[in-house]
């Protein structure tokens, strides 16, 4: 068993001896590329979303220096037809990127060397073994000599590939000599014949020259575009409600705080590490993004660029925002527009993708909290950090129904969010209060134009299960008057459809009129409260 070469089924073993959710099924799918025109895989996704569990799965599957049998016997992959004719057939090689590096910084050395100490330790490694394998040898080339003399081909596996690209992002020398050796690896006639497949992860997608990727011949699968592997992106609906069972905790909080990225391919997807964290605590908290420090999300959301500042406030407010994905280069240091960083801060797992409506929002309250502490601590975004905190103070005034205040700060943000053109617009008044309500989330679950058989609600913020908050029923109203409001729910007996919830319910008026020269806004709020709760 070496570092790099015949790694062996130890690293896997330790990961079956705690809880283990089986994600064996991708190995089938790696099976389905073997000694195909695309047998290279590259699929990247967010951090401690499981990239390092499944190579060391894949290491021990098809490693020939070890009998792993016992390891997979019980789990989804052993019921699949290929599975008995990989199972243990293959030289593996296994580099991870990031440990190569810090053994290298570790020991005073360059990262310029990088490239040419991995190839070497490589090979020093095959040489021990194999004679044949001489110095000065390239690593291509040694994979051929081995694989001709002993009749068995390699699997290839790379783990966080893009280390390099975010280590070393502003040397273009090294970036450049490390995609030269994934070329000659990867695009050589010499390791077709050699390499049965490969497989890479990280977080970032392989680097783009132009529109073309630099590895043209590598099937890519991204946290924009998983493919068939969407449902290893992490873990499902069905596994994360099948935990909360075995572990009884509540199914709707988990959802809440981890959920949040959805492929067409598998339905919803949550963050594994912070999944497993809030079932061994026992509570739901920022566990993956305490994994880094919030300072690089800071560092991308300040980044100087026109619009970022908007966005950021209509996605704390629960709205979904365009963006362009197909100009980034999938490198951290070329960010040219604002839709760059979203898409960085998308294959980072910051923001969720829709594929459908090509939009970006914040996925879940754990990130949604990372962002709020960003943008706090920030510098460039002073007015959107007021807004949160003016947030927080309206929900507090709209609870204790001080009306006043509360048309005062609805008033406010709207003088400073809407443009002149669309002001007097109702649209934009609705966009405004939601805006203005943006904390709302984190205790409500918002709900526009409630169905109410007479009708919609404007907007209601329905409080989360357990929660002593009452219902917030909010009516807007242009050129009329907040009584209307009022009257109109009353009218519409929207409260009836919310009475099964046994909350009090807080009928919230606003009026806007548009003629008025001071631009006033007004509000009413009463309470009914709902008997036998």
């Amino acid at each position: 068993m070496g570092l790099y070469y015949s790694p062996g089924k130890e690293a896997f073993r330790q990961i079956r001896k705690a809880e283990y959710v089986d994600k064996s099924g991708m190995i089938s799918f790696v099976n389905s590329r073997i000694n195909v025109p695309k047998k290279f895989i590259c699929f990247t996704r967010a951090r401690r979303f499981g990239k390092s569990y499944a190579v060391k799965m894949l290491c021990a599957y098809y490693d020939y220096s070890c009998d792993s049998g016992e390891l997979f016997q019980d789990l989804k992959i052993a019921g699949d037809g290929s599975y008995k004719t990989h199972l243990n057939q293959y030289h593996v090689i296994y580099i991870d990127i990031t440990w190569f590096i810090s053994q290298l910084l570790s020991q005073g050395k360059s990262i310029d060397q990088i490239v040419l100490l991995m190839q070497s330790q490589v090979i020093e490694e095959l040489a021990s073994d194999y004679p044949q394998v001489k110095g000065g040898t390239d690593l291509p080339t040694a994979l051929f000599q081995i694989t001709e003399a002993t009749g068995r081909q390699f699997v290839f596996l790379i783990d966080e590939w893009d280390a390099i690209f975010r280590e070393a992002a502003d040397n273009s020398l090294v970036k450049e000599q490390y995609l030269n050796l994934l070329r000659g690896l990867f695009k050589s006639p010499v390791t077709s014949r050699a390499i049965a497949v490969a497989y890479m992860t990280g977080i970032l997608p392989i680097k783009k020259y132009g529109k073309q990727s630099a590895l043209t011949d590598v099937l890519e699968l991204t946290m924009v575009n998983p493919g068939n592997l969407a449902c290893y992106v992490g873990f499902t609906e069905d596994e994360v409600k099948a935990l909360c069972k075995e572990h009884e905790l509540n199914y709707e909080d988990m959802k809440r705080w981890y959920d949040g990225y959805s492929f067409d391919d598998s339905g919803s997807v949550y963050n594994p590490n912070s999944v497993m964290e809030a079932i061994s605590m026992r509570n739901y908290d920022t566990y993956w993004a305490n994994t880094e420090t919030y300072e690089s999300l800071k560092s991308y959301i300040e980044e100087d660029f026109d619009g970022i500042q908007s966005a950021l406030k209509s996605m704390l407010s629960g709205q979904d925002v365009p963006v362009n994905i197909r100009k980034f280069q999938n490198d951290m240091s070329i960010l040219k527009n604002r839709d760059d960083v979203f898409t960085l801060l998308i294959h980072l797992g910051y923001l969720a993708y829709d594929r459908n409506t090509k939009t970006v929002r914040i996925p879940n309250e754990e990130i949604r909290q990372e962002f709020i502490t960003a943008i706090e601590d920030s510098e460039k975004h002073v007015e959107l950090a007021r807004l949160i905190v003016r947030s927080r103070q309206l929900l507090k005034d709209t609870l204790a129904m001080r009306e006043d205040a509360v048309a005062e700060a609805i008033e406010s943000v709207h003088q400073s969010s809407a443009a002149p053109l669309f002001y007097n617009n109702e649209q934009a008044l609705r966009s405004v209060v939601r805006t203005a309500y943006m904390v709302c989330i984190d205790e409500y679950a918002e709900i526009q134009e409630l169905p109410t058989g007479h009708g919609y609600a404007d907007l209601v913020y329905l409080p989360r299960a357990g929660s002593p908050l009452p219902v917030l029923l909010i009516e807007l109203k242009w050129n009329e008057s907040d009584d209307g409001a009022i009257a109109q729910i009353k009218d519409r007996k929207y409260p009836k459809q919310l009475e099964n919830l046994r909350h009090d319910i807080l009928l919230v008026g606003i009026n806007y009129s548009e003629n008025d020269p001071n631009k006033k806004h007004t509000c009413k709020i009463e309470k009914q409260t709902i008997q036998n709760r």
